[in-house]
């Protein structure tokens, strides 16, 4: 996201948006070319006969779990959070700051590029903090908290009149990317061995209708007040909330197995 927004904004400039779509569209199917060749046909990572069968009705309606609940609902106000974000900031940029698209484009890889360097940053400080004695739970889920209540500074973001203010205080708020990793982990901690794929699909599910809702409810607020502050601001309640899940809803994590030895 961070090389694509500047780029975009230049494929906008020089095709228009139509082309833009296109070239973005199928040219990310090249990838396809590199994983066939080199992705393990092969590969396994759990034997089929440990992982029971589940029925279509079950795949549709799981057992209700309190883990995965809390997990989906902090995820859908992660997800909504996000691709606010992630479809908004570039608009922002142009309609309510005055920078041209190439600029916006440019502007707005900055945010993306600190999503994504927090990614791995978060979860190796929660690793280090496990290593150091804390309890995982502890370690996992405050540091869900720090990147939670970063999404905060989305509020001044829009108040503030300095331009490169406003910036630094997205950048801020992009490092929500703390989160990401360590939501992973608290799945992997309360999940069943066996149904592990089920319950990451679930919550993936949960974070993406967020990410539908999300630009829908943005844009309906942004038409009828004339204002990004009511959308921006209700995101960053709806991250709070999720924050209230994961500590709330989502129990303790099951203690890690000790890895084992290998022979000599």
């Amino acid at each position: 996201m961070a090389i694509g927004a500047p780029l975009v904004a230049l494929l906008v400039l020089r095709y228009g948006w139509r082309r833009m779509f296109f070239l973005v569209g199928f040219s990310a199917l090249l990838w396809l070319i590199p994983w066939l060749r080199i992705f393990p046909s092969g590969f396994t990572s759990t034997s089929a006969a440990t992982v029971p069968r589940t029925s279509r009705r079950e795949a549709f309606a799981p057992r209700l779990d309190r883990n995965l609940l809390g997990m989906c609902l902090g995820f859908f106000c992660f997800g909504y959070y996000w691709f606010l974000l992630v479809n908004w900031l570039p608009d922002y940029l142009v309609q309510v700051r005055r920078l041209s698209i190439l600029s916006a484009g440019i502007y707005a890889s900055l945010p993306y590029l600190i999503f994504g360097i927090c990614m791995p940053l978060g979860g190796w400080m929660s690793d280090l903090l496990i290593r150091s004695g804390w309890d995982e739970t502890r370690a996992r889920k405050g540091m869900v908290t720090v990147a939670f209540l970063c999404g905060l500074m989305l509020i001044p973001a829009v108040r503030v009149a300095n331009p490169r203010t406003a910036l630094a205080f997205f950048c801020a708020a992009s490092m929500v990317g703390l989160a990401t990793g360590n939501m992973m982990a608290i799945l992997q901690g309360c999940a069943p061995p066996a149904r592990l794929g089920f319950w990451t699909g679930w919550e993936n599910f949960a974070g993406n209708l967020g990410g539908v809702l999300s630009p829908i409810a943005t844009g309906f607020l942004i038409a009828h007040t004339g204002s990004y502050l009511p959308g921006f601001g209700i995101a960053a309640l709806v991250l709070l909330a999720g924050l209230l899940c994961y500590w709330m809803v989502v129990g303790e994590l099951k203690p890690a197995e000790p890895e084992a030895k290998k022979p000599i």
